[in-house]
């Protein structure tokens, strides 16, 4: 790597100062190179703006991508307090002041010392990449910080019932283009109970709901840590409180990092495992997540690839191998026509809050549906009286007769039931077009060590594949007979 910098000097009377600065990134260069910036006593704002070259590759090959972000004169230490802000590819220019800042980036002093403007080549052309970096320092009074005002952890609810959000979302504070707002009238139109803001690798849209939230809406406070090797989204973390990006799983660093997330008072949450983009598989396994998300967005391959796999652990946590990890289901909205709770994840909770929100998640009393139009219950019944719903054990003998109830509405025409278990679908039935139905199957524990429900939409095929069609609402499981694992 290369690096050079030339200083214009600033207007004679010392308020404003640019410095540039240059360099070459090979292939093969670090996930992230940081460039010194010094900054002298009595800088007011810190403005960055940023170009690389863009030039054609052969077909198949990466070009070039880089992204930026800044950490201030505390230093640029894997989870130490440095980090002043992250625009990763959606900006090319940022500034930060003691009272403002461009969303993705941390208002708060400028302080004395060396900053560094930190860059990710995402992807590197085989020629390379040439960056340009342009530091303006502004001299003046620093200004008074601003206290960010945070979303209270609880709404007036219901009580006890089912609960509809959206975890997994982005604004202008990372790469989407809904304002805060935008994103409010999204979420109140789709008929959702509570959202989580979940930018890319910053924190900064925490204090940016200021007067969005109600009795009918809660708004939890998170983050979508964006590494080389898969994204998590942290759910409910303590308004403020960055988690840290900057390592693969060769690094052997998650852990360290999904242990601070719960710290926060958070949920680990591995987000698309299987989408396709440079760095979205999941490669750190799942034995540090809360639940996984296996729906994103419309349903596509990618995600009944995630669904295949995570069913696979249920077999393996019904033999007594290991926990089973609770499904969600988000819709990663960035942009419109991107559709905000599409899908969305129903929780069952004591009441509309951020606790009793990720209790009711972490024992899987939750299912996915495509929008709110879309209700269901799910029940398992034993001879005796006994009752489960969704989450929960039914314990009943292996040969005692168990009856298991859908009853779903809202799905539209074309729509069918399926009931899952650790053999596979073991019963499906087509919902009428009206798209409501009351499904019922009877099994025993030694025939079935769990039932859940999909309803699905027609294949695009007619079937003629085999493969069934995207989905329009899934449950996690009702585990049947005796105890083997819980959570």
């Amino acid at each position: 790597m290369t690096f050079t910098q030339a200083e214009a000097a600033g207007p004679a009377d010392g308020r404003e100062q640019t410095k540039t600065l240059t360099g070459h990134l090979p292939t093969g260069a670090p996930d992230f190179v940081y460039v010194p910036v010094e900054v002298p006593d009595g800088v007011r704002e810190i403005a960055v703006s940023y170009a690389y070259d863009k030039p054609a590759v052969p077909a198949g090959t990466q070009g070039n991508a880089c992204d930026i972000g800044i950490f201030d004169e505390r230093g640029t230490e894997l989870g130490g307090r440095g980090f002043r802000g992250w625009s990763g590819g959606a900006r090319t220019e940022f500034a930060i002041s003691a009272e403002e800042a461009t969303p993705g980036y941390l208002a708060g002093p400028v302080k004395a010392g060396t900053w560094h403007v930190v860059l990710g080549p995402y992807t590197v052309a085989p020629q390379g990449l040439d960056y340009r970096v342009t530091v303006t320092l502004r001299y003046g009074a620093p200004g008074t910080p601003r206290k960010p005002v945070h979303p209270p952890q609880r709404a007036k609810g219901r009580g006890r019932a089912w609960y509809r959000g959206d975890s997994h979302l982005h604004t202008v504070h990372s790469d989407g283009k809904r304002t805060p707002a935008e994103l409010v009238a999204a979420a109140r139109a789709a008929g959702l109970d509570f959202i989580t803001t979940t930018e890319h690798n910053t924190t900064s849209a925490h204090g940016a709901f200021d007067g969005l939230w109600g009795d009918d809406l809660l708004i939890l406070t998170g983050e979508e840590i964006t590494t080389r090797n898969g994204h998590v989204v942290a759910l409910g973390t303590d308004p403020g409180v960055f988690i840290d990006w900057r390592y693969r799983a060769r690094d052997n660093r998650f852990g360290q990092f999904a242990r601070k997330i719960r710290q926060a008072g958070g949920l680990v949450i591995p987000a698309h495992p299987h989408g396709t983009c440079v760095g979205c598989n999941w490669k750190f396994g799942f034995n540090e997540a809360d639940a996984v998300e296996v729906w994103n967005a419309d349903f596509t391959p990618d995600d009944e690839i995630t669904v295949s796999e995570w069913d696979n652990t249920l077999v393996a946590a019904a033999r007594g191998d290991g926990r089973w990890l609770p499904a969600v289901g988000h819709s990663d909205a960035h942009r419109e026509p991107q559709v905000v709770g599409l899908p969305q994840t129903v929780v069952l909770a004591d009441d509309l809050s951020r606790t009793a929100l990720q209790e009711g998640i972490r024992a899987g009393r939750c299912w996915i549906a495509e929008s709110s139009r879309i209700d269901l219950t799910l029940e398992a019944l034993g001879g005796r009286g006994q009752h489960a719903g969704i989450g929960e054990r039914l314990r009943v003998g292996r040969t005692e007769q168990v009856t298991v109830r859908l009853k779903v509405s809202g799905v539209g025409r074309g729509c069918s039931v399926r009931f899952i278990t650790d053999q596979g679908q073991l019963y499906g039935t087509a919902v009428p077009d009206s798209g409501s139905v009351t499904a019922e199957w009877r099994t025993t524990a030694s025939y079935a060590a769990y039932v859940r429900a999909e309803i699905r939409r027609a294949p695009a095929d007619g079937g003629a594949s085999g493969v069934p069609g995207p989905m329009a609402a899934m449950t996690n499981p009702i585990w049947l007979g005796g105890q083997s694992w819980e959570r």
